[in-house]
């Protein structure tokens, strides 16, 4: 790591028996996880390959593999990887800090990948103070990481982020388990940051996931974790792994020992996504679909079961803080609404199904545009949704909860012991796990809302638990189907939805919306208008489009139905009360 200007890691790869007749290495196109093939190769700046101090030739043979010339005797292979990629799924080095996924930096040596690795991390001799975390088992390492560290074969390796730098460690135990947290740049957040309060909430976290797969004799299914965190000006997002999860966070959302008791919205956002990535440890990590059972990393692995893996696990990662008792009744209430109203407001639930989704999260999810909201969904957001229609069905009419299916999805399917643990959960498996679990026959429910596109009856599903649901005034743009940006204080439309107003008029993304009936259009002018026009007005637009100016026009549709918004209900009957009760514990 000692290119930090440049941005380089520097990497070797050491094979005492290469294939006889030339050597293959090769680079994962995509990492675990995230569902988007990145061509982690087109990072690599060179490769060098010599064997006995002699140099070998190489030849690249496809975009991610090369094979080298036989070499008889010890194969060395150096090559140099650029890496100044900020998120959580590659690379990145720089004078502050160096994380690293495996997948996106070191080698795979074909024929070789089932073999035990070595890796042999080496310390930047102009960062003293820089220190290694990763949960990957240390062999030899000095006090602060720096050395050596064993994988069982490579996909072990690949499966366990690097975290180097100026780190702050908090450390805990969770039903006898070591956790720790460690934050980047402690340099400048060392006196910034709770960390008493916030091992006290990760442990409160750990704790209620680990009871959830094992309630009998809580323990969990690895032997340390960790949460690596990257504290940023404005960023957000995870990805899991066997036995860690990479974070980014604001940095303004870690909470500072100067605040009250009272968590904040940013800070409950912080741990609503720990939360979820370390859900992920049984649910996708252990208990894995079919489709991804192994893993090829060389082309995409399509699954129609990521509502499963994703939207479930969003489910319960407020879920558990609700049970953690980290957050208010109200305040899980209102994540659910905004969950709601998300989905409400994309035309696109009524064309792509929870499937369809998850098989093309490879060519949509990943890749939105501005005609995403009206083509498909999040499986993560509906899915979550699903999760919980699924949850309150089992609730309202059987004595199991969706914690049971769950249970027998991890002794099936995640324990290390499960029988079917190699084969993962077949595409169609969970309607006849569910009736397994609970003797209800949901097959319909199931073809209803994850094959096909029907509402999902959440409104007579929360009332059935005492959840009284209001709808709150319709929103101007909303109505007007408008997603807008700032362009030098013109409004810029970034997206049109589907069947509203601005797509009659024929309004496009990317115009630049001058005036509305001869007034300086602005957001506010457009609430404002909205408010004192009626239904049918025929508005008249001036905008410009490729320099152009356009002129359109439609007539105001009906206004669409304001936000959910939730509330416990004040009034209900003794039977919702005690299922409201053994759900939200109120």
């Amino acid at each position: 790591m000692d290119a930090q200007n440049a941005h380089l890691f520097e990497a070797e790869l050491e094979l005492a028996n290469p294939t006889p007749d030339g050597q293959i290495v090769w680079l994962p196109v995509w990492i675990a996880g995230s569902y988007l093939v990145r061509e982690f190769a087109r990072h690599v700046v060179r490769v060098e390959a010599s064997c006995e101090g002699k140099p070998l030739a190489l030849r690249k043979l496809t975009k991610n593999r090369w094979r080298v010339a036989p070499c008889k005797g010890t194969l060395l292979l150096r090559w140099t990887v650029y890496a100044h990629d900020a998120s959580v799924r590659a690379a990145y080095l720089d004078g502050s800090r160096a994380f690293f996924n495996p997948s996106s930096v070191l080698l795979a040596a074909a024929g070789h990948e089932h073999l035990p690795h070595t890796l042999r991390v080496e310390a930047p001799p102009l960062q003293p103070g820089w220190s290694v975390a990763t949960a990957l088992a240390a062999v030899k390492v000095d006090a602060r990481g720096f050395g050596l560290y064993q994988a069982d074969n490579y996909n072990e390796l690949i499966d366990h982020p690097f975290e180097v730098g100026h780190l702050l460690r908090l450390r805990f135990r969770a039903h006898g388990t070591p956790h720790e947290m460690v934050i980047a740049h402690a340099d400048r957040l060392q006196d910034q940051i709770d960390i008493r309060r916030l091992a006290a909430d990760l442990r409160r976290i750990c704790e209620a996931e680990i009871a959830l797969f094992e309630p009998e004799h809580p323990r969990a299914p690895f032997a340390r974790y960790a949460f690596l965190v990257a504290p940023s000006a404005n960023g957000y997002g995870g990805l899991e792994h066997a036995s860690s999860t990479a974070l980014i966070c604001s940095e303004v959302d870690l909470p500072h020992p100067s605040e009250a008791a009272q968590r904040s919205a940013g800070y409950r956002q912080f741990l609503g996504l720990c939360s979820h990535e370390y859900f992920h440890a049984w649910n996708i990590k252990r208990i894995r679909p079919q489709a991804l059972t192994p893993y090829d990393l060389e082309r995409e692995n399509t699954t129609g079961l990521l509502w499963l893996f994703e939207g479930f696990t969003s489910y319960y990662d407020d879920l558990i803080l609700r049970r953690a008792d980290l957050i208010t009744p109200q305040q899980y209430l209102d994540l659910i609404g905004r969950a709601m109203n998300a989905v409400q407001g994309t035309p696109g639930r009524r064309v792509q199904s929870l499937a369809e989704a998850s098989f093309d999260a490879w060519i949509k999810f990943y890749r939105p545009d501005e005609n995403t909201p009206n083509s498909g969904i999040s499986y993560y957001v509906l899915g979550s949704l699903f999760a919980l229609a699924l949850d309150l069905t089992l609730r309202t009419r059987s004595r199991c909860t969706l914690d049971d299916v769950m249970r027998l999805l991890w002794s099936r399917y995640g324990h290390k012991h499960s029988p079917l643990s190699q084969q993962g959960v077949p595409e169609d498996a969970i309607p006849a796990l569910v009736q397994e679990v609970t003797g209800l026959d949901l097959r319909g429910f199931f073809a209803r809302h994850v094959d096909g596109v029907h509402e999902l009856p959440l409104e007579r599903l929360l009332a059935a638990v005492g959840v009284r649901w209001t709808r709150g005034e319709p929103d101007a743009l909303s109505c007007l189907g408008l997603r807008l940006d700032d362009a030098q204080g013109w409004p810029k439309v970034r997206q049109v939805l589907s069947d509203s107003w601005a797509q009659q008029a024929g309004l496009a993304p990317e115009d630049v919306v001058l005036a509305i009936n001869g007034q300086r259009a602005s957001p506010e002018a457009l609430k404002r208008m909205y408010a004192r026009s009626r239904q049918g007005s025929v508005w008249q637009v001036h905008a410009m489009r490729d320099a152009r100016l356009v002129q359109l026009q439609a007539p105001l549709p009906a206004p669409v139905p304001g936000a959910v918004q939730l509330a416990l209900a004040d009034k209900t009957s003794a039977a919702a009360r005690r299922l409201r009760r053994a759900w939200l514990g109120v």
